[in-house]
C-alpha cells in the first residue's frame, strides 16, 4: 500500500468541512475534530439561523411597505391616533414558532453537511483539538483530542488546518444572561417578541438584527458608536439604510457608546458614556467577535498570532508554522462563510500539490441582509476616494427602474466602478431587495475583467431590476467615450 497523506482539521465550519471534502477528493486520510456540529457557527448560530429569521421579517416588511401603493386592502380601518403602519399590520409573529423553525433548519443543514463529509470518507471526531509540541523531524504534527465522552485521542498528521472560528465579543459591564441581555447566538431561544429591543453595535450583525426585529414588530433602539450605521460599508448604501430605519420608526443613536448594560427585573438599562440612560425589555450585544485560539497550544506549535489574537496567514492559508494552515474567522481576513470555504480549499490544494491560485479579496462579493439588502464586490467607494485606485463611479437610483416602480420599491441604487480608458469593471454596489442575487453579474464582471461595454451589450429582461446594471454600464460607456473638455 502506498503512502497516504494524513490531514487533521480542527473545526467543522465552512473552512473546515470544505477543506475536508477537497482533501478527501485528492486522496488524503482526513479527520475533522469538531465541538458542536458540522457547519460550525455559520450554520448553527450565525448565517443560517439569522438569515432564516430575516426571511420572516422580509415578508412582513415587503407587505407593510408597499401594500397600499399596490392596491392591497386590509380588513378593518385605522383607529383614531393609529398610524398607517400599525393599521396595516394584519399579521403578527409567533417568535417561538419562528425560532423553532430557525433551529430545525440549522440542525438539518448541519446534518446534511455531516452526511456529505462522511460519504466522502472523512472521519469526524466530537471534541476539542490542541497541538502537542512542535513538528517532529519527520515533518509530523501531533494533535490531542479531548473527546466529548471524556476520552483522549492522539492524532498524527502531515498537515493541520485550524478552522476554529470566532465567538461573540463581550463587554465586561454588559455580560449576556441569555434571557434579557443577549448575544447573537442566544436570540433563537426567545419565545416571545421583545417589546423594546436595544441593539448595541451598528455593524453588519447589529444592523441585520435591528432591521429584522423592527420588521417583526419590536420597538428598536440602535446604539451606534460611529457617525452612521454600517461604518465599514459603502457610505451611500449606509445612508439609504439609515434613512429607511428612521422612516420605519427605529431610534438610531449615532455617536453613542454603551458603557454598561444591566438587568433590572424584567427590563434592561443601558448607560451610555455621555451619561444618558436607555431602557428596554431586552438588549442584544453585537460588538464584534473574538477568534477561538486560546488553549490550543499554538505558540508551542510555532503559530504566530496578530495583536487581536487572530492566526497570521498568507494568501494560500499558510501560518508561520510548517505544515499548519488556517481558514475562516480565526484568521481575521474577512468574516464571510464564502471566504472561509475558499481559504480551506486553497490550503488543501496547496499542501496536496494541486493547482491553486492565491486568495484574491478584490473578487469577493458580500451582502448585508437588511431591508433593503446591500451587496458589494471589488474595489469600493472608499478606495476611490482615498486614491488607492483611479476609477470612474456612477450611481443610478432604483426609482428610475420600471420594475422597481411596479413593485413599489422606492429605496436603493446600482453603482458601478470602472477603470478610466479601458472601462474594465473593478467594483460595484447594489442596494435593493435581493441585492445578494443582483450582485452576481457584477461579480462575474469583476472576476473576469469585463468592460462596461460588454455588460451594456448583454441582453437584460424588460422590465427587470437587473436592467439598472446594464443602464449604469451604458452611461459609464458614454462617459468613457465622450470627448474630454
Amino acid at each position: 500500500m502506498g503512502y497516504v497523506t494524513r490531514i487533521v482539521i480542527i473545526g467543522g465550519g465552512p473552512g473546515g468541512y470544505e477543506a475536508a471534502l477537497v482533501a478527501a477528493q485528492l486522496g488524503a486520510e482526513v479527520t475533522v475534530v469538531d465541538t458542536d456540529g458540522l457547519g460550525g457557527a455559520s450554520v448553527l448560530t450565525d448565517c443560517v439561523p439569522s438569515k432564516t429569521l430575516i426571511a420572516t421579517a422580509e415578508v412582513m416588511t415587503t407587505f407593510e411597505s408597499s401594500h397600499e401603493e399596490l392596491g392591497i386592502t386590509v380588513a378593518g380601518g385605522r383607529a383614531p391616533g393609529q398610524d398607517a403602519l400599525e393599521a396595516g399590520r394584519v399579521v403578527g409573529v409567533d417568535l417561538g414558532r419562528v425560532n423553532r423553525r430557525v433551529k430545525k433548519l440549522a440542525l438539518a443543514q448541519s446534518n446534511d453537511i455531516a452526511a456529505s463529509v462522511t460519504r466522502a470518507g472523512v472521519r469526524v471526531l466530537r471534541g476539542r483539538g490542541r497541538f502537542e509540541g512542535c513538528q517532529t523531524a519527520e515533518g509530523e504534527r501531533c494533535v490531542v483530542v479531548e473527546g466529548a465522552d471524556g476520552g483522549t485521542e492522539r492524532l498524527t498528521a502531515d498537515a493541520v488546518l485550524i478552522a476554529t472560528g470566532a465567538r461573540p465579543r463581550e463587554l465586561p459591564d454588559a455580560l449576556p444572561d441569555g434571557e434579557r441581555i443577549l448575544n447573537w447566538t442566544q436570540v433563537y431561544d426567545l419565545e416571545e417578541l421583545p417589546e423594546e429591543l436595544i441593539v448595541v453595535g451598528s455593524g453588519v450583525t447589529g444592523a441585520e438584527f435591528a432591521g429584522a426585529y423592527q420588521a417583526l414588530g419590536s420597538h428598536v433602539t440602535l446604539v451606534s458608536s460611529r457617525d452612521r450605521v454600517l461604518p465599514g460599508e459603502d457610505p451611500d448604501a449606509a445612508a439609504v439604510l439609515e434613512d429607511v430605519f428612521r422612516r420605519r420608526g427605529m431610534n438610531v443613536m449615532a455617536r453613542s457608546r454603551a458603557q454598561t448594560v444591566k438587568r433590572i427585573g424584567d427590563r434592561v438599562e443601558a448607560t451610555l458614556t455621555d451619561g444618558r440612560v436607555i431602557t428596554g425589555t431586552h438588549c442584544l450585544i453585537a460588538v464584534g467577535a473574538i477568534p477561538n485560539t486560546s488553549g490550543m497550544g499554538l505558540a508551542e506549535a510555532g503559530v504566530k498570532l496578530t495583536d487581536s489574537g487572530h492566526v497570521k496567514t498568507d494568501r494560500v492559508s499558510r501560518t508561520s508554522a510548517p505544515g499548519v494552515y488556517a481558514a475562516g474567522d480565526v484568521t481575521g481576513v474577512l468574516a464571510l462563510a464564502s471566504v472561509a470555504a475558499m481559504q480551506g480549499r486553497i490550503a488543501m490544494y496547496h499542501f496536496l500539490g494541486d493547482a491553486v491560485g492565491p486568495l484574491d479579496l478584490k473578487t469577493v462579493s458580500a451582502n448585508v441582509f437588511t431591508d433593503p439588502e446591500i451587496a458589494t464586490v471589488g474595489y469600493s467607494q472608499a478606495d476611490v476616494d482615498a486614491g488607492r485606485i483611479e476609477a470612474n463611479v456612477l450611481k443610478l437610483p432604483l426609482l428610475r427602474n420600471p420594475r422597481a416602480k411596479m413593485q413599489g420599491i422606492r429605496d436603493g441604487f446600482v453603482k458601478l466602478i470602472c477603470r478610466p480608458g479601458t472601462g474594465i469593471v473593478v467594483g460595484g454596489v447594489v442596494v435593493a431587495p435581493k441585492a445578494s442575487e443582483l450582485i452576481h453579474p457584477i461579480s462575474i464582471a469583476v472576476d473576469n475583467s469585463l468592460t462596461v461595454e460588454q455588460i451594456a451589450n448583454a441582453f437584460t429582461v424588460y422590465p427587470s431590476l437587473s436592467g439598472s446594471i446594464a443602464e449604469v454600464a451604458r452611461q459609464l460607456h458614454t462617459r468613457k467615450t465622450a470627448a474630454r473638455p
